[in-house]
């Protein structure tokens, strides 16, 4: 148990504000050229946090395993998705550079 607060905190305080961060289309100078297509990549970095509460919270609060199964599928989907957006953006902001 102490494990998914530990876990859930540290991706609470790293991916949460970079995501929200690259999702409002803001990222630091230095990384904008590395990180051209900024707002789909803050979505997917947002989908891969989305999968740390959903599998932690009801496993925390001590719901059914149902419950808990249902989500962490859910966790799972929303992770490959993000995964797969991250993938797409990156190949689109390849194609974009080298032109």
């Amino acid at each position: 148990m102490t494990w998914q607060w530990i876990g859930l905190t540290i991706f609470s305080l790293t991916l949460l504000p970079a995501g929200l961060a690259m999702a409002a289309g803001w990222t630091p100078a230095r990384l904008r050229s590395r990180l051209t297509p900024v707002r789909p990549r803050g979505w997917a970095l947002l989908a891969i946090y989305a999968a740390a509460p959903l599998n932690a919270i009801p496993r925390l609060a001590g719901a059914s395993p149902q419950t808990s199964l249902a989500l962490t599928a859910a966790a799972g989907i929303l992770a490959v998705a993000g995964c797969l957006l991250a993938a797409v953006t990156s190949l689109r902001g390849v194609t974009t550079r080298t032109r």
